[in-house]
């Protein structure tokens, strides 16, 4: 883990999250990838994995593309075709 590596009490720290509810979260981050988790004695602490993120920025960044591109050509279709009579 590095420095950045913070316990479920420190990232609750002067809010009105519960404790449960911010593990859970980060329970699914981790699953995903964006977080990582590791036990230090009793407590299990939590960082973030700034590189998994932008693997999935790019990961959507092409998905976008797609759908960019896609729409274009329906676009150019419909627009290409004659009226019905």
């Amino acid at each position: 883990m590095l420095g950045d590596a913070k316990s479920i009490a420190q990232l609750t720290s002067g809010t009105t999250i519960t404790r449960q509810a911010v593990t859970k979260h980060l329970e699914v981050l981790s699953a995903a990838g964006p977080v990582r988790g590791a036990k230090a004695g009793r407590e299990r602490l939590w960082e973030f994995e700034p590189g998994r993120l932008d693997k999935a920025r790019r990961s959507l960044d092409l998905i976008a593309e797609q759908w960019d591109h896609a729409l274009n050509r329906l676009k150019s279709m419909l627009e290409s075709k004659p009226p019905s009579p």
